[in-house]
């Protein structure tokens, strides 16, 4: 069967979103499909080479590529300097093309060398975990993290192409792909009712990476969010809604210097925030509540936040990059499939929250 496509709009370009098994196979013709040149550079990282760097060569023969370090602690400059040292001794020109192979660390920080080398070269995204294929390769967002908060420093650098092969899910340790399903939950509760409950539905067939349900979870979410990129690229509104969850999530992860959580375990807890949220100002009823939390826990234990102390992690949230004029602005749920924006929760409401997921 022909890979789904999903076109991306963004001010620079539309850009195709391939989502099927088996795409890395015929990863050159995808490229080529895509209107990728010749030059390529690849940069992927140690982990995701060990697993997939074969079939990425057989691939694109002569792709020789450069290995950086993943995970959150090593989505910073030293990492970014790395890679613009290898385009420079490379030769990489603006007619180049930057390939990154990897999550979401790997898609954010190549993402952002692409958009800041040369002051921009075309960048494509072959996303390999869940959570980067239905988020963070697509919609243009790239960046590094910044000792006092997550993804501070970054920009909007839209890919010409991503390349979402979902057997690459397959290889992914159980941990990994719950962190990349709570990103999938995220966009029952923004917008889809019916993902929601298909999650809730055939969760074992998820685990057990059975392709079909793969497929078609990872383009329903690719769907939902290309639908709010095309309308609001920039997050000047409706964009925003994609945020829901990560507004307590990212200070969970700069509280815990990026070593405890998982950014998609990270989500989860803010889902559950912003749902007690919802609740308490009355704009969630309390069965859509219990039907997430049902569903998070289902899902598999979450690393526990029970030492955190509330203030640290409120301190956090006010440094968090949706904080705009001073006013913190959070995505609270209003049924499953359907979210606000506010800009005037207090910090007693905020702690109270908090407490319902155990930070003291």
């Amino acid at each position: 069967m022909p890979p789904t496509r999903i076109d991306v709009e963004s001010a620079d370009r539309t850009y195709p979103v391939f989502v099927a098994p088996g795409l890395v196979r015929d990863l050159a013709r995808w490229l080529a499909e895509a209107g990728v040149g010749e030059r390529r550079f690849v940069v992927s990282s140690p982990t995701v080479w060990a697993h997939h760097g074969d079939a990425v060569a057989a691939a694109l023969p002569g792709a020789e590529p450069l290995l950086v370090p993943d995970g959150e602690r090593a989505k910073n400059h030293r990492t970014l300097s790395r890679i613009y040292e290898w385009l420079i001794e490379s030769g990489a020109d603006r007619g180049s093309t930057v390939i990154a192979v990897g999550g979401g660390v790997i898609g954010d920080t190549v993402g952002f060398a692409a958009a800041s080398y040369l002051r921009g070269v075309d960048l494509v995204q072959v996303p390999t975990t869940l959570l980067a294929q239905v988020d963070s390769a697509v919609g243009g967002k790239v960046g590094v993290n910044h000792p006092l908060g997550k993804n501070l420093i970054g920009a909007f650098h839209p890919p010409v192409a991503v390349i979402a092969d979902t057997t690459l899910i397959e290889t992914l340790p159980r941990r990994e792909l719950r962190a990349g399903l709570y990103e999938v939950v995220k966009y029952g509760v923004i917008a889809s009712r019916q993902l929601f409950d298909r999650i809730v539905t055939d969760l074992p067939k998820i685990f057990a990476c059975e392709a079909d349900v793969l497929w078609t979870i990872v383009a329903a979410s690719c769907r939902i969010k290309a639908d709010i990129v095309g309308a609001d690229e920039r997050e000047g509104d409706r964009r925003r809604v994609l945020n829901y969850g990560h507004t307590a999530g990212h200070a969970l992860e700069a509280v815990t210097r990026y070593r405890r959580l998982r950014h998609g375990e990270a989500v989860a807890y803010g889902m559950l925030v912003a749902a007690r949220l919802g609740v308490g100002r009355g704009l969630l009823d309390t069965q859509d509540q219990a039907a997430l939390a049902e569903l998070i826990g289902r899902m598999g234990p979450l690393p526990s936040v029970t030492d955190l102390p509330g203030g640290d992690v409120l301190d956090a949230m006010q440094r968090d990059k949706k904080v705009v004029a001073g006013r913190l602005h959070m995505v609270l749920p209003k049924g499953l499939g359907d979210t606000v924006i506010v800009d005037d929760v207090t910090p007693k409401e905020i702690r109270l929250a908090l407490r319902s997921i155990g930070v003291r």
